[in-house]
């Protein structure tokens, strides 16, 4: 019931959003009433999540069931933006469709291990716990009004005093810089707090059952060497997930097996390298969540070039990275359809096998999604827990993922010889518009999948929030 009547607080009839959804300070969606999720489906007590999905006490979900392959979730690093990620989620939670593979960097290796160390049903609740506790900071600033800085007085605020579930200062490293406090206290904060808090809300014991597939990834701050724990190899532990979110010189190093491990978002904060260079490889639907756009317009202040250097250096080329592992699944599966027009007789010689090796038949959908960016949010954004900040990103995970999973653009035909496939919200949308237009066209009635939605992909989605004081 509460499922259905989530995506009744998106009302998503031919991709509208109306006000029925109520979101509270820790980023809860909520609705009283009942909506169409998209333009072809109820989202009521038990009625259908999209036009061919029915969402019932199972929680099972039509395109849950046909996905082509393993479901793999993608989460960068971020900070705040973080929140974005469990809008994501949530999305895929409330459509059952549950990741086999989460992997993540920093605030994506937390978010991550909320979800691979609890049992499905919990895995919201322990979400919304951990950032309703990292919330900070009051909906009113004044001090932005004197300032003209966004979020002045909270950001002070957490530099400062820290975030009492996350981080707290650390005293003597801000007495010099030159003390020799060794690599696992040479912070300007201790993250004590955030060890307890996800000693609270992570099944330790969930988690070391392996239930479902969870990577983190650090960078061994002697070596430089980036290194991905992974639940397949080796159980991946509480340290393992503080020492990808220990980035430096705010957070100290942690040690692993003796070796200090930094954030793995200052080697790659994009970790769906390693996805796309698993062995063996699998068919898969990778959701991949990035939080920093390298795309935007030119910086006219210095105060905007801080936040496009910030974006541009964080997105860590995740598009190269994709667009290079494209070509290389695209190579391998030209080897495996050559190797198919081989002679038989060749076909037995050991070194053709070995070559043919080489080759590859699986098919992985990328489906990219990329947080928005909010009216006035500048190179601070990524220390914005603010409900409001926290709330604005949080639904615009939610809409971007349910619009991407009506649309499931990993059902369409594809080229055989395409091992990458990427889909981005932006072209998928278009593309479904230009079908809409085909099928108005001939005399078909069409879907608008996009119409009045709140901006999301880009633009300002804050003046299209719900209120935050609303019925739990």
């Amino acid at each position: 019931m509460a499922k259905a009547a989530r995506k009744g607080a998106l009302h998503a009839q031919n991709g509208k959003a109306n006000g029925s959804g109520k979101v509270t300070a820790n980023g809860k969606v909520n609705a009283s009433g009942h909506g169409n999720a998209n333009g072809n489906g109820n989202a009521n007590g038990s009625g259908n999540a999209n036009g061919s999905g029915n969402a019932n006490g199972s929680g099972r979900h039509a395109q849950a069931d046909a996905l082509p392959g393993q479901v793999v979730l993608v989460l960068q690093g971020g900070g705040a933006l973080g929140a974005y990620q469990v809008g994501v989620y949530e999305a895929m939670h409330d459509a059952g469709v549950e990741p086999d593979w989460v992997i993540g960097t920093s605030i994506g290796a937390i978010n991550a291990a909320l979800i691979a160390g609890n049992a499905p049903a919990q895995r919201m609740n322990r979400l919304r716990e951990f950032w309703a506790r990292v919330e900070h900071g009051a909906e009113l600033d004044l001090l932005s009004y004197f300032t003209g800085l966004i979020n002045a007085s909270a950001n002070f605020a957490t530099v400062m005093k820290g975030i009492p579930a996350f981080f707290e200062p650390n005293p003597i490293a801000w007495l010099s810089s030159h003390l020799e406090l060794g690599v696992d206290k040479a912070s300007y904060y201790s993250v004590a707090p955030l060890r307890a808090t996800l000693g609270d809300l992570i099944d330790l014991e969930h988690l070391s059952s392996r239930h479902v597939r969870l990577t983190v990834g650090a960078v061994n701050a002697r070596t430089g060497e980036m290194r991905y724990f992974d639940s397949r190899d080796a159980p991946v532990r509480l340290d393992h997930v503080l020492a990808s979110g220990a980035l430096p010189p705010a957070f100290p190093a942690v040690r692993i097996d003796g070796d200090p491990y930094w954030d793995g978002g200052i080697y790659s904060n994009t970790p769906i390298e390693a996805v796309l260079d698993d062995k063996p490889r699998k068919d898969s639907v990778i959701f991949a969540v990035q939080m920093w756009n390298p795309e935007g317009p030119d910086p006219q202040t210095l105060w905007q070039v801080l936040g496009r250097q910030k974006d541009i250096q964080y997105a860590s080329r995740a598009q190269s990275h994709i667009a290079r592992q494209k070509q290389i699944h695209h190579l391998r599966h030209i080897i495996r359809e050559m190797s198919k027009r081989a002679p038989d007789k060749l076909r037995d010689d050991p070194e053709f096998k070995e070559l043919a090796a080489w080759g590859c038949g699986t098919t992985m959908h990328v489906a990219r999604l990329i947080a928005p960016k909010l009216d006035g949010e500048d190179h601070t954004k990524d220390i914005d827990f603010t409900p409001k900040g926290i709330r604005a990103r949080w639904t615009a995970g939610y809409i971007d993922t349910q619009r991407m999973l009506a649309l499931a653009p990993w059902q369409k035909p594809v080229d055989p010889v395409d091992g990458v496939v990427i889909h981005d919200l932006p072209s998928v949308l278009a593309q479904a518009s230009v079908l809409d237009a085909r099928g108005r066209a001939h005399g078909a009635p069409g879907r608008k999948y996009h119409d009045a939605l709140p901006t999301t992909q880009s633009g300002d989605l804050t003046n299209s929030l719900p209120a935050k004081n609303a019925a739990a």
